[in-house]
């Protein structure tokens, strides 16, 4: 098997842009060079080595130096000369060895089921599989996985660049779920774990943080919060191209926030009227299915639990959109719960709350990506810690 050498620390150990953009310090140069040069091929596609040398800034000696480097390592690969009506001896095409790797990527969110895909450098999904969750917590729930991404590396075609994982709960630099109530997992090493049982790289990170990877990829912008609603509530933040992740890893938990003064559902956590007690996937399923949804009184108790659901939210964020001046929050989750009168009372909710005039193009939008955004955003993940790309 190749051995695919690590570019640096996982994506949310770093306070750093998620791409690098310019030439550095010589103590920092030939790292984060090489990054430059293969985000530049990602980005771009084929190239020759002059076009890297214009577009990086970087003199054509070193893009040639730091090219030959990544040919041998197998990272970047030589296409054949281009087709040019220029004089002179046509030049030789580079780019990314985007056919001599896959990655995969598992998606622990979900209420019911664990998902993974194997996925190309490009993100292209081309083999899925998903292990039903039937409850399970634990040492249990650790044991899905590993079955999961065995049977995942299984369908891999070529060599694996490395895995990514998205898990609910706090999770820390180094790949330790420090918590996950709703897996019962308690200060699991779940990275070294996977590591030890693969032999290959193993990238951990909160599931919205890693959806919101996904998200800034897509869109590419500069300031990205993404509210991810699943089993339970978690945002994701860009600000500045730069991920959040807070002192303490737990940036973005907003679940437990407790909503207004006025009591509320009971929560997992003991507490009354936490965000999640009043908008998690499960919790919202579970309540419009007591009601008679047949008639008109079944419809209209159905739209005002999602409106009140949706109003909740709008309260949360209210104060997170005032203070960072975001223009554009995402939407995460199950459409059919969440696309509708949920978005439109959270919506007007957000809008009375933040001042018009600074707040006047807030946008509140639904993902693109469907149930594949952590997926996605664990192939960024990995693209980052193993090759500095995204």
């Amino acid at each position: 098997m190749l051995t695919v050498p690590f570019a640096g620390a996982p994506i949310f150990t770093r306070t750093r842009a998620l791409r690098p953009t310019s030439k550095v310090l010589p103590e920092h140069a030939r790292s984060h060079n090489r990054a430059l040069v293969l985000q530049t091929l990602y980005t771009a596609g084929a190239q020759s080595r002059a076009d890297v040398a214009r577009e990086t800034g970087l003199t054509r000696v070193t893009v040639s130096d730091l090219v030959a480097e990544l040919i041998v390592e197998g990272l970047v690969a030589e296409l054949g000369q281009r087709e040019d009506a220029r004089p002179g001896k046509p030049a030789t095409l580079i780019d990314i060895a985007r056919g001599a790797f896959q990655i995969v990527g598992i998606d622990l969110s979900e209420h019911e089921v664990f998902r993974g895909a194997v996925m190309n450098l490009d993100g292209r999904i081309v083999a899925r599989a998903e292990l039903a969750r039937d409850g399970a917590t634990g040492e249990a729930a650790y044991a899905l996985v590993d079955a999961l991404v065995a049977q995942l590396l299984a369908a891999a075609t070529i060599t694996v660049l490395g895995i990514g994982v998205g898990s609910p709960g706090v999770v820390d630099p180094v790949g330790v779920v420090r918590s996950a109530p709703n897996l019962g997992w308690s200060d699991l090493p779940l990275q070294a774990r996977l590591t030890g049982a693969t032999s290959l790289p193993v990238h951990v990170a909160n599931d919205a943080n890693v959806a919101v990877l996904a998200e800034h990829g897509a869109t590419d912008l500069d300031d990205v919060l993404l509210i991810k609603i699943g089993h339970g509530v978690g945002a994701g933040l860009i600000v500045g191209g730069r991920p959040v992740i807070g002192g303490g890893f737990a940036a973005g938990e907003i679940g437990h926030v407790v909503v207004g003064t006025d009591g509320g559902p009971r929560c997992a956590c003991g507490r009354d009227g936490c965000l999640e007690a009043w908008i998690s996937a499960p919790r919202l399923t579970a309540q419009l299915a007591e009601l008679d949804g047949t008639d008109a009184a079944g419809a209209s108790a159905r739209e005002e639990i999602l409106r009140e659901a949706g109003r909740r939210l709008g309260i949360v964020l209210a104060p997170v959109v005032g203070a960072l001046n975001l223009s554009e929050v995402v939407l995460s989750g199950p459409a059919e719960l969440l696309d509708g009168v949920f978005h439109e009372a959270a919506v007007d909710t957000l809008r009375k709350r933040t001042m018009a005039e600074i707040n006047r193009d807030l946008r509140l939008r639904m993902s693109e990506q469907a149930q594949d955004i952590v997926l996605r955003g664990a192939a960024v993940m990995v693209l980052s810690g193993q090759l500095g790309v995204s």
